[in-house]
């Protein structure tokens, strides 16, 4: 791994000096161990594809994990509307209705600028064990959830679903059935991309959850619930 360091911010009254870490993979790094170092894959239009991002990333311990009575509320009020399938390989990146829905609910929800085209082909084209997890309702496709999938962990990186579901708490449920899936799969760690201000606390609802410090994994739920208040400012 071939770190590269770029000019972020500063303090210069309390020599505080920022730069961003980026990690280049190559041949002969185990995907696992960048993980756990902190590193997540960086998938902007036109970015060398064995390039990574540090960040205060979350991950969940499967095998710790015991949902809580509110996750056990969600999981129920879904657990019998579809059926689950993987799609994987050419099936993946020639799936139309994965593309469209992929597409439509980010246009839709986060704007199109967000996932155009070109960034989902760069994505599905990368050199990392990508399967997508397919949720369908009277064999209708409702929702997908994009991993990255490799040994001990899972990578719950995109997900997308049909928006008539927008208020329904279905997006907490594909997240909570990541790591059921997980867990049936006997994997060590889910990681959940990101945790920053309030957009991200509703990862703080699935325990335990581990952030990391720029350091090490940090489990204590405090310090992370403290952290996302300073992103906000409150």
């Amino acid at each position: 791994m071939r770190l590269r360091f770029a000019e972020f911010g500063h303090e210069y009254d309390s020599y505080s000096f920022g730069y961003t870490v980026h990690g280049e993979r190559e041949e002969s790094d185990a995907l696992q161990d960048i993980y756990a170092q902190g590193l997540l894959p960086y998938s902007a239009v036109g970015i060398d594809p064995n390039l990574f991002y540090m960040s205060r990333s979350v991950r969940v311990a499967v095998a710790a994990h015991e949902p809580s009575s509110e996750n056990r509320r969600i999981l129920r009020k879904f657990d019998t509307q579809f059926t689950q399938t993987y799609l994987e390989g050419n099936e993946l990146r020639t799936s139309e209705s994965f593309r469209s829905l992929m597409l439509t609910y980010f246009a839709e929800r986060h704007g199109a600028q967000v996932m155009p085209a070109e960034r989902l082909e760069q994505i599905l084209t990368r050199g990392i064990p990508l399967r997508a997890a397919e949720y369908r309702h009277s064999d209708t496709p409702i929702a997908y959830v994009l991993e990255v999938a490799e040994g001990p962990f899972l990578h719950y990186w995109y997900s997308c679903y049909d928006l008539s579901h927008a208020n329904g708490s279905l997006g907490m449920w594909l997240m909570l059935d990541a790591i059921r899936r997980a867990q049936q799969e006997q994997r060590d760690y889910v990681y959940l991309g990101t945790a920053y201000g309030e957009k991200g606390r509703y990862k703080t609802n699935i325990a335990p959850l581990e952030h990391w410090n720029g350091n090490e994994w940090d489990a204590d739920a405090r310090r992370l619930s403290e952290l996302m208040k300073k992103d906000s400012g409150s």
